[in-house]
């Protein structure tokens, strides 16, 4: 199978990479917490996947290397990247009330489902070209400002107990106010907002 990827695939998977690492690079923040430089390496692996993802689309128009196996290589390497790892660099950077892992699963759900929707309509999208013509909901690498937020947060030592919004306690769980702006942009990929695709 390694020997059927194109250029455009490995550089796909690259993005996949940097995805994984930043879940590492998390997880070593929630094993060391005085060492914020963890953190803020899971934070900037982030736009260097977005900057795979995005460059993985130029190769393969320019080689004409696009394939089915490439779209769904680019989807899975996407939830990773720009759903499950900003996820758990919240969940690192102290969202882990009840209400919280409620609204970060819900947030890469919806990662999930518009990254499935746009792979079946993507045919029905496409204009004489063969290119996608617009986005239906945002797309899942929007999410990079949600990790831009909580980068910020990182530098400015907001992180745990003293993270911006502070935590409420909702009947039996606590929901960290920062973690509203998940949901917010997990309901907006999943919405029928048509945004024109570069």
């Amino acid at each position: 199978m390694i020997r059927s990827f194109q250029l455009a695939d490995w550089i796909t998977v690259g993005n996949a990479c940097a995805g994984v690492a930043a879940l590492f690079a998390a997880m070593s923040y929630l094993q060391t917490p005085t060492e914020r430089g963890h953190l803020l390496a899971a934070c900037a692996l982030i736009p260097v996947a977005l900057v795979l993802d995005v460059l993985d689309g130029k190769v393969a128009r320019w080689r004409h290397e696009s394939s089915l196996l490439g779209r769904e290589l680019d989807s899975l390497a996407d939830i990773i990247s720009f759903g499950v790892a900003p996820a758990m660099i919240a969940y690192a950077a102290g969202m882990q009330g009840g209400w919280d892992r409620v609204i970060l699963v819900y947030f890469v759900a919806c990662g999930v489902s518009r990254l499935a929707r746009f792979n079946v309509t993507a045919e029905e999208l496409s204009g004489e070209e063969g290119k996608v013509q617009y986005f239906e909901g945002t797309p899942i690498p929007t999410s990079i400002v949600l990790v831009i937020v909580l980068a910020a947060a990182a530098w400015f030592d907001r992180l745990g107990e003293s993270i911006w919004g502070g935590v409420w306690l909702l009947g039996p769980w606590q929901l960290h106010p920062l973690v509203l702006l998940f949901a917010v942009s997990g309901t907006l990929m999943i919405s029928t907002l048509r945004i024109p695709k570069p």
